[in-house]
C-alpha cells in the first residue's frame, strides 16, 4: 500500500470557510443577502466582525486586506460609511436577534484614535442588541498604542487583545519591514492586564524570510515569557500574485519545505512543553482557557478568523472587504473602499460576492471544519445531521483511507482519526475532499 502522503497536493486552502472564498462569484447580490439577514429566526445571536482597512506602514508579508495610509482623512471617511453600514444591517434584522461576540481587526485597529474607537463601539452598541456578556476582541498593533489610547480601549469594554509579534530579530523584521521592539510589546501586554484586559492572544508566524529555526525558537521563549492565554503560530503564506508588496521580499530568504515543517514542529513542542495545549492547526492555548474548554466540549469552531469560541448562529460582516457567513451561505462585501463607501451612500448593503452553500457543501464543510478543530471526522454525528447524505462522504472518505498505510489516518470506532503526523498535513487532506479545490484554477499557499 502506498503512502497517502505521496497523493496529497502542496498548497491547499487554509479552510477557514467551505467552500473557500476564491470560488465565490458576484452573481450573489445585497438582495439575497438581505432576505438571509431577515430570515434569522427570533432570538438567535449573531456575531459581528468589524474590518478596519487601514495602517500607517505596510508589512511585506501581510496577506489582509488593507492599504496604507500616513493621513488620518481617508480614515475619519471611511469610520462615517462603516456607521452607516451598522445601520443598514441593523434594520434587516428581527426583533430579538442578539449579539454575542464582536471582533475587530484590519489592517490595525488601533490606527483608530481613542475618541474615534470609543465612538465606533459606542455607535454599535446603540444600533445592535448587545448581550451583556459579549466578547468584544480587538486585533492590536503595539506600535500604535499610548497610554491615552490603552485608556480608550479598556473604557470601551474591550475584553480580548490579540496583538501580532511575528518574529523578534532584527533581520526578519527586516526582511519584512516590521520594526517592533521586544520591550515594546512587553510595555504594551503588562498595559493591558494593568487595565483588567487578561485574555491575551499572541500570533507567531514561521517561515519568513531570513527566519531560522534557532531565530523562531528564540521569538517562542520571548513570548512563552509573557505567558498569554493563547498563542497562535501561522505559517507565512507566500502569494505575490495576489499581495503585489509581497514581491519586496526576497524569495530566496524563504525557508524550504523541509526547514518549514521543522520550525511548525519545534515551536510547537516548545510551546506544547510550556503547559499550552495544542487547538487545531495552528492555536495553542492554557488549560483553563475558554478555547482549552471549547475544545474540551466539541463546540470550537472555524471562521474568517481562524479558530474561535463563537457559536453564533450567523456572522455578519461590517466594513470593506469583510465576509459574512449565515446559514444559507456566505457574502463578502466590496474590496475597494471607495466602492465600498458608495454603496453605503446609496443606502445598499455593500456585497460584491458570495455563494449560496449546496447540501453537498453542508456535508462536507461539517466534515471538513471537524478535521480542522478535532483532527477527526464523526461519521456517525454527520449521519444524525445530516442522514442519508452523510453516507457517500463516509465512502469518499474511505476510499482515501485505503491508500494510506496508517502513516496520515487511522479508524475509529465513529469514523476517522488523524495521526500525529497527519495533523500536519490537515489542509491537504481536507482538499482531497474538496471537489472546488480539484476543479478550480484558484492558486494557494504552502500547506505546511
Amino acid at each position: 500500500m502506498q503512502n497517502l502522503i505521496s497523493l496529497l497536493p502542496q498548497a491547499a486552502p487554509r479552510y477557514t470557510s467551505y467552500p473557500s472564498s476564491p470560488h465565490f462569484s458576484s452573481k450573489m447580490g445585497p438582495e439575497r443577502v438581505s432576505a438571509w439577514m431577515k430570515s434569522l429566526p427570533t432570538r438567535s445571536s449573531v456575531s459581528l466582525y468589524v474590518h478596519i482597512p487601514f495602517c500607517d506602514t505596510l508589512c511585506w508579508f501581510c496577506g489582509c486586506h488593507t492599504k496604507a495610509t500616513r493621513r488620518y482623512e481617508p480614515v475619519k471617511a471611511y469610520l462615517e460609511e462603516l456607521r452607516g453600514e451598522m445601520d443598514l444591517v441593523a434594520q434587516q434584522l428581527p426583533e430579538g436577534v442578539r449579539v454575542s461576540h464582536v471582533h475587530f481587526g484590519g489592517g490595525s485597529p488601533t490606527m483608530l484614535s481613542g475618541k474615534d474607537l470609543t465612538a465606533l463601539v459606542t455607535k454599535l452598541r446603540t444600533s445592535f442588541a448587545v448581550e451583556e456578556n459579549a466578547e468584544f476582541a480587538l486585533e492590536t498593533d503595539p506600535r500604535d498604542l499610548d497610554v491615552e489610547k490603552l485608556d480608550a480601549i479598556a473604557a470601551a469594554g474591550i475584553t480580548r487583545i490579540s496583538m501580532g509579534i511575528q518574529d523578534f530579530h532584527p533581520d526578519v523584521q527586516a526582511a519584512i519591514n516590521r520594526f517592533q521592539d521586544e520591550d515594546l510589546t512587553r510595555w504594551a501586554v503588562a498595559q493591558c492586564r494593568a487595565r483588567g484586559i487578561n485574555s491575551i492572544n499572541l500570533d507567531l508566524v514561521y517561515g519568513l524570510p531570513e527566519q531560522t529555526t534557532e531565530r523562531l525558537l528564540a521569538t517562542v521563549d520571548a513570548t512563552l515569557d509573557l505567558r498569554p492565554d493563547r498563542i497562535a503560530i501561522f505559517g507565512y503564506a507566500h502569494v505575490p500574485w495576489m499581495k503585489k508588496h509581497m514581491r519586496l521580499i526576497n524569495e530566496n530568504s524563504l525557508a524550504d519545505s523541509q526547514t518549514r515543517s521543522l520550525m511548525a514542529a519545534q515551536s510547537t513542542a516548545r510551546i506544547i512543553g510550556a503547559g499550552y495545549r495544542r487547538i487545531g492547526l495552528d492555536h495553542f492555548a492554557l488549560p483553563t482557557d475558554s478555547m482549552s474548554l471549547a475544545a474540551d466540549a466539541g463546540t470550537l469552531r472555524r471562521n474568517f478568523q481562524g479558530y474561535t469560541t463563537d457559536t453564533a448562529d450567523a456572522l455578519i460582516g461590517l466594513g470593506a472587504s469583510s465576509i459574512s457567513n449565515f446559514p444559507q451561505g456566505f457574502a463578502q462585501n466590496e474590496g475597494a473602499t471607495n466602492r465600498y463607501r458608495t454603496s453605503v451612500k446609496e443606502g445598499t448593503l455593500p456585497i460584491a460576492r458570495g455563494l449560496e452553500r449546496t447540501q453537498d457543501d453542508l456535508v462536507r464543510g461539517a466534515a471538513i471544519e471537524m478535521l480542522m478543530c478535532r483532527f477527526e471526522i464523526d461519521f456517525t454525528a454527520l449521519r444524525q445531521r445530516f442522514g442519508d447524505r452523510a453516507f457517500a462522504l463516509a465512502t469518499e472518505m474511505g476510499g482515501i483511507v485505503s491508500k494510506d498505510d496508517g502513516t496520515l489516518i487511522e479508524s475509529t470506532t465513529l469514523g476517522y482519526r488523524l495521526t500525529d503526523q497527519g495533523r500536519m498535513h490537515v489542509r491537504q487532506i481536507c482538499a482531497l475532499l474538496d471537489p472546488y479545490f480539484k476543479t478550480g484554477v484558484a492558486r494557494h499557499s504552502q500547506a505546511v
